[in-house]
């Protein structure tokens, strides 16, 4: 694995967003969090697309999805105790997402600017 990537990531490849050619350099060795998978699910019910195909779909990119694990729950808590109040507007799945990079030891690719501000063992790749 060389990176891992958040829903937003994903979102802009699958929709040939700003910042898409970053996230296929990752390819086709990336891997992603279930909790970030079911988010871009979401999305795409959000905006009228058919998610059926999604976990084929980056199976076929080379994406390997990783479980939650009790470890990435602790991070996770970790990551929010950084955030009282949630100002930076991190979501469970951000959280859970950044859990899984650190806990690969792997940077994290989003588009998310507020991630670049975090005090973590982690590098952030911002796509755009």
């Amino acid at each position: 694995m060389t990176e891992v990537l958040d829903a937003s990531a994903l979102l802009a490849l699958l929709q040939a967003e700003l910042g898409s050619d970053r996230v296929a350099r990752s390819l086709p060795d990336a891997a992603m969090s279930v909790a970030n998978l079911a988010e871009v699910a979401a999305r795409q019910v959000d905006i009228g697309l058919a998610a059926t195909d999604l976990v084929d779909r980056t199976e076929a990119l080379g994406i390997q999805t990783h479980a939650v694990t009790r470890a990435d729950v602790a991070l996770q808590a970790m990551i929010r105790a950084q955030d009282p109040g949630g100002r930076l507007g991190l979501s469970l799945a951000d959280r859970l997402c950044l859990a899984l990079a650190m806990r690969l030891e792997l940077p994290v690719v989003t588009a998310d600017r507020a991630w670049a501000g975090l005090d973590l063992p982690v590098d952030v790749v911002l796509i755009r």
